[in-house]
C-alpha cells in the first residue's frame, strides 16, 4: 500500500470533520468549499483503490484479498453517501452526520493499513 497517499487522506479526511463539526456548530449546511474537499478525497481514495488492487495482485504477502479489497470500496463509498446525506438534510444534523461519515474514512484507512502490514 502507498503509505504517503494513506496518510494524507487520513489528514484531508479528519480536516474535512472538523469543517463539518464547525458548520454543524454554526447551524449552517454543507458549503462547496466542503464539497470541493470531498471531491479530492474522493480522488485519493479512487487511487488507492486501483493501487490496492494491483499491489494486492503483486504480492507474495500474507493479506486477505477480500476483507482489503471490501475496505477499499466501502471507503469509497462512505464519503458520497455521507454527502448525499448531508445535501438532503436542512438542519445542523446534516453537517454532523457528515462529520461522522468523515470520521469513518481515517478508521478505515488505518485498519487497511494494518491489513496490509500485518
Amino acid at each position: 500500500m502507498y503509505e504517503p497517499l494513506t496518510w494524507t487522506l487520513v489528514g484531508l479526511s479528519l480536516a474535512a470533520m472538523v469543517f463539518a463539526i464547525v458548520l454543524a456548530a454554526l447551524d449552517r449546511r454543507i458549503n462547496w468549499t466542503l464539497l470541493g474537499v470531498l471531491g479530492v478525497i474522493e480522488v485519493g481514495l479512487l487511487a488507492q483503490l486501483v493501487v490496492g488492487i494491483v499491489q494486492l495482485a503483486g504480492t507474495s504477502r500474507d493479506v486477505s484479498g477480500p476483507f482489503f479489497v471490501g475496505y477499499l470500496i466501502g471507503a469509497l463509498l462512505v464519503l458520497p453517501l455521507g454527502a448525499l446525506w448531508a445535501l438532503a438534510e436542512s438542519s445542523r444534523w446534516g453537517a454532523g452526520a457528515l462529520a461522522v461519515a468523515c470520521l469513518v474514512v481515517p478508521v478505515l484507512e488505518l485498519r487497511m493499513h494494518e491489513i496490509w502490514v500485518a
